[in-house]
């Protein structure tokens, strides 16, 4: 009776039913697990990358310089710097087309909020599905769980004399599904939060150079202006 109750042949006598919620919820857990260790290189590539360029940034270096070194070798996930590079080039454009200072650092900040967005999409992107896995797989779980019961008693029902015996291995494999569904859900969960403060952390830090370096863009403009 204990081999016939082991994890591995209540999964393997599980009804077609049972058995297809589980096999959704461990493909589900392997897309989750993937995807997370995915999410966990991109974002310590990206706070890396941030620090390296803003200490290039604040160096004193001579920004066409570092725009030119930036254009020549971009950092795969150098979001900072993809919001540097989006708002010098723009404002190098501009400012050969327009003497306003006001209406070139106004299209330099705007080139500035898109890029801005775009690291915010690029950041976000996938985790859309761990908050899918982490919001419906404890339901699918359960589902697996409700039908196995329903076929246990309607099992129990056609024999005469039931005992625990009969009825026993029915609800272990049900509630497999259930165990299924959280762990499933649980890693997503978690990871979906902290890699949603991660990013919101990011942003803000991006922003917050962004702002940064239109102040210093303005101060040239104008200083350019006061000059000419």
């Amino acid at each position: 009776m204990e081999g016939d109750l082991s994890v591995w042949s209540l999964i393997a006598n599980a009804g077609i039913i049972v058995q297809l919620v589980m096999l959704l919820l461990l493909l589900a857990s392997i897309g989750s697990w993937g995807l997370i260790f995915q999410r966990i290189r991109i974002y310590r590539q990206s706070r890396q990358e941030q620090a390296a360029f803003e200490e290039r940034f604040w160096s004193g270096m001579d920004l066409g310089q570092l725009y030119k070194e930036v254009t020549g070798s971009p950092a795969p996930h150098g979001g900072v710097e993809n919001v540097f590079r989006a708002g010098f080039k723009e404002f190098t454009r501009l400012r050969q087309q327009s003497h306003d200072a006001e209406a070139v650092m106004d299209g330099t900040q705007r080139a500035m909020k898109v890029a801005l967005a775009r690291e915010l999409e690029r950041l976000e992107a996938n985790l859309p599905f761990l908050a899918t896995v982490g919001s419906t797989s404890p339901y699918v779980g359960l589902f697996g769980t409700v039908w196995g019961i329903m076929n246990s008693f309607i099992g129990l029902a056609q024999v005469q004399q039931p005992t625990l015996q009969t009825v026993a291995p029915g609800i272990a494999e049900a509630l497999i599904a259930t165990a299924m569904g959280l762990f499933a859900a649980i890693p997503a969960v978690v990871a979906y939060n902290r890699f949603t403060a991660q990013t919101d952390s990011l942003i803000k830090n991006y922003e917050t150079f962004a702002e940064e370096f239109a102040s210093i863009l303005h101060r040239r403009v104008h200083s350019h202006g006061a000059s000419g």
